[in-house]
């Protein structure tokens, strides 16, 4: 498990000594680095503790004279009182703290998201805890109840399936199954499928090859669902021969190199690839590149997702983009609105898609034979 920032931002600041020495003198000119107690503080003040208390914590309504209050904020300084977040939230009953569950932790989809729910709790003042589980049901049961015995006051996960109801609020990030209590934060999948085939169509492909994302992943068969109904409205086939099945476990662009070259050494003719994700998308153009076919001249390549490197790629990558790092944030406010009662349970939450149209897509402009021979100039043989 690893552990999110604090969002109460506590850092050491050295003061007086060289530099990186964190040294704190006190009002009574001892030298520690070493937090005082509340206790402490409020005899060093000759303050009742429960005055010192009603100050560091806030606590409205309390007729406290400002410069009471300036002293005791300057002697908390001073003598580096720290609160106990741990008595704070036995008084409470509050932890301020969020578990998030997501399948990894590398760069791309799940890191945007989480960057997103990480940037709001830290705004909103809570800390957080993220469990990654690799798609593993044991894990993904086993983390989540570790959350909640540690404090978690909701759940907010990523890709992940779920299985029953929990006591505390959970948000779903593409979790697409209908839980009691559960809310699920999805994207419009059908229309994603309708940008995504309609460009296509309007560049002139009809002989389009199609990457079906891994069954571990929560959007695939959704993704995949909608995009066959679209490519039926719209007469485009979807050949079984030119259907690719993805299957790694896998963030890097080695997901779709590999199911590329496979399609290429079956001579199957093809002018477009939709891709699963930016990341297969990325290792298919390399594959198509490695093996003398021109992206998009020869074969035009769209991805799913906008991850960050999608419009640095060479060539820029034509995708379908989810606004991840906003629906890492409304997941996260959707918790907060729910655990201060601010809003009652929702079933789900869908965001829209958007096109961004680049560079690797084009219109139609090689004949079949043509992309065959650039494809024959190299050896097909799939990487291991």
């Amino acid at each position: 498990m690893r552990k999110g920032e604090n969002s109460e931002g506590s850092t050491t600041v050295a003061s007086g000594g060289s530099p990186g020495t964190a040294t704190n003198t006190n009002l009574m000119g001892a030298s520690s680095n070493k937090p005082t107690s509340l206790k402490k503080l409020a005899q060093h003040l000759g303050l009742n503790p429960a005055t010192v208390s009603v100050v560091l914590n806030d606590v409205p309504g309390r007729n406290i004279p400002q410069a009471t209050r300036e002293r005791i904020k300057a002697a908390a300084k001073e003598l580096n009182y720290q609160p106990s977040l741990l008595a704070r939230s036995l008084r409470n009953r509050r932890t301020l703290t969020i578990g998030i569950l997501v399948p990894e932790l590398g760069d791309g989809y799940h890191t945007q998201v989480m960057s997103g729910i990480g940037d709001h709790l830290i705004e909103a003042g809570y800390f957080y805890f993220t469990a990654h589980h690799r798609h593993r049901k044991n894990l993904v049961e086993e983390y989540g109840q570790m959350l909640i015995n540690r404090g978690a006051e909701a759940l907010i996960t990523i890709d992940t399936a779920l299985e029953h109801p929990y006591s505390i609020p959970v948000v779903a990030v593409a979790g697409h199954r209908p839980i009691s209590g559960v809310t699920n934060v999805l994207l419009d999948h059908r229309f994603a499928a309708e940008l995504t085939l309609s460009h296509l169509y309007s560049l002139g492909h009809r002989e389009i090859a199609f990457m079906r994302g891994q069954p571990f992943s929560s959007d695939s068969d959704e993704r995949w669902q909608h995009l066959v109904q679209a490519a039926r409205e719209i007469k485009i086939k979807v050949d079984p021969d030119l259907t690719l099945q993805l299957d790694r476990d896998t963030t890097s662009p080695e997901l779709g190199y590999p199911a590329i070259q496979r399609l290429l050494s079956t001579g199957k003719y093809f002018s477009a690839v939709v891709c699963f994700n930016d990341i297969s998308a990325i290792g298919a153009i390399r594959a198509l590149q490695d093996l003398g076919v021109n992206v998009p001249g020869d074969v035009s390549v769209i991805g799913f997702d906008d991850i960050r490197s999608a419009s640095f790629h060479n060539p820029r990558l034509t995708t379908i983009r989810q606004p991840l790092i906003n629906m890492g944030r409304i997941a996260a406010q959707c918790v907060l609105n729910r655990l201060h009662g601010t809003e009652g349970y929702r079933e789900q939450i869908v965001v829209e898609p958007e096109l961004m149209v680049r560079e690797s897509t084009g219109v139609v402009c090689g004949s079949p034979s043509a992309v065959r021979t650039r494809e024959n100039k190299k050896s097909t043989k799939p990487v291991d």
